[in-house]
């Protein structure tokens, strides 16, 4: 009976360590969801994995659903788990931003959000 509680638990560990290998995001600027009051010079996802950037992406779509970003998505030099992408000088208005990525171990993970320019 001991035996089969410790198998049990070292089960539910092994799962619960899997379940957290996936990278999902940590922060974003712009904030998921935020207002900013000018044009951002570019959008920056850091994850809680670090990632593989040959099979990561971001893009940044208007409302018309134009791809605006300058599709120059690039790993961050001293952050492993942040991804950056250009942005041109953007219009009031509602952007959404859409996520890709593969971390260090191979999962799969991806969502979207959006934020608001104002001015």
């Amino acid at each position: 009976m001991k035996r089969t509680i410790v198998i049990l638990f070292l089960i539910v560990l092994t799962g619960a360590a899997r379940v957290e290998a996936h990278a999902f995001i940590k922060d974003a600027e712009p904030g998921v969801g935020s207002t900013v009051q000018t044009s951002p010079n570019e959008v920056r996802i850091r994850f809680t994995e670090n990632i593989e950037p040959a099979f990561s992406s971001i893009h940044v779509f208007d409302a018309s659903g134009k791809e605006v970003d300058k599709r120059d998505v690039h790993l961050d030099r001293s952050d492993r788990a942040l991804l950056h992408v250009s942005l041109p000088l953007l219009g009031a208005g509602i952007y959404k931003v859409v996520w890709r990525v593969v971390s260090v171990d191979t999962h799969v993970t991806n969502g979207n959000f959006t934020f608001r320019v104002s001015r």
